[in-house]
């Protein structure tokens, strides 16, 4: 049954978030690109047979001429915010975003694409990289291990909804199949940039305690995690990715 489109929830780089009934609509920014919307409903299926705490998809098609999904909606606010306005909250905030991304990494799942083609492509694209260091971080990226569990590829405290012990996890259209440090590596770079070096490195302290992972098998992935970061076209964090990637 379809529903108007009520007011705006939230609004995003690819896409804006609505109001739809008793679900949410997320529409995307670009009106040609159908194959988004049915990838993200296809991963957001997938991810849904692993029993985590995820909104389910129940449509995707088109919707006021531009490409959407029909999906639950999450209540509450992102950790970080919650995390903002109450800094007693952030031990308890860090330690649920670890326990939710073990989670996560305790699932097996091969139908996803695979991390590492993906960082490869990234790579070839990413801008501001001289040839012998976008080849020294391909032979890198070909070193590291593969991997077989879901990874989010985007997992930080903003696209976890919700207090701690009740939190969702949203926002999965980079989700893959890969090695759970790349995953990792790349939640500590964005919250290097987004929360600072000090909550930074607290999640990844949290993080290595609870897991079997040591701090050199992350580390291993920054250089590249940093480079492929560069083809998502975030000027402000340009100069510190290439510092990053250049090891």
């Amino acid at each position: 049954m379809a529903h108007e489109i009520g007011p705006l929830l939230g609004s995003g780089k690819m896409a804006e978030a609505f109001h739809y009934g008793e679900h949410v609509l997320k529409l995307y920014r670009d009106r040609s690109n159908r194959s988004v919307a049915f990838g993200e409903a296809a991963i957001l299926a997938i991810v849904g047979e692993h029993s985590l705490p995820t909104p389910a998809v129940h449509e995707a098609g088109p919707y006021a001429g531009r490409w959407g999904l029909v999906m639950d909606r999450v209540p509450g606010q992102p950790l970080a915010s919650l995390a903002a306005a109450d800094p007693t909250l952030v031990p308890a905030a860090l330690e649920a975003m670890v326990a939710l991304h073990l989670q996560i990494h305790a699932r097996t799942e091969v139908r996803l694409s695979p991390l590492k083609p993906r960082l490869a492509t990234r790579l070839q694209h990413a801008p501001g990289l001289d040839p012998e260091l976008r080849e020294t971080l391909q032979a890198r990226l070909a070193a590291l291990p593969e991997g077989n569990r879901l990874c989010h590829g985007d997992f930080h405290p903003f696209n976890i909804i919700g207090p701690p012990g009740a939190a969702m996890i949203v926002d999965w259209p980079d989700a893959t199949s890969g090695p759970p440090a790349a995953d990792v590596a790349r939640s500590y770079l964005l919250m290097r940039h987004g929360a600072g070096h000090e909550l930074a490195d607290a999640y990844l302290t949290r993080y290595l305690a609870a897991s079997e992972l040591a701090e050199a098998d992350i580390r291993a992935w920054l250089p590249v995690i940093a480079a492929a970061r560069l083809a998502e076209n975030v000027p402000e964090e340009n100069e510190r990715l290439l510092v990053l990637a250049r090891g």
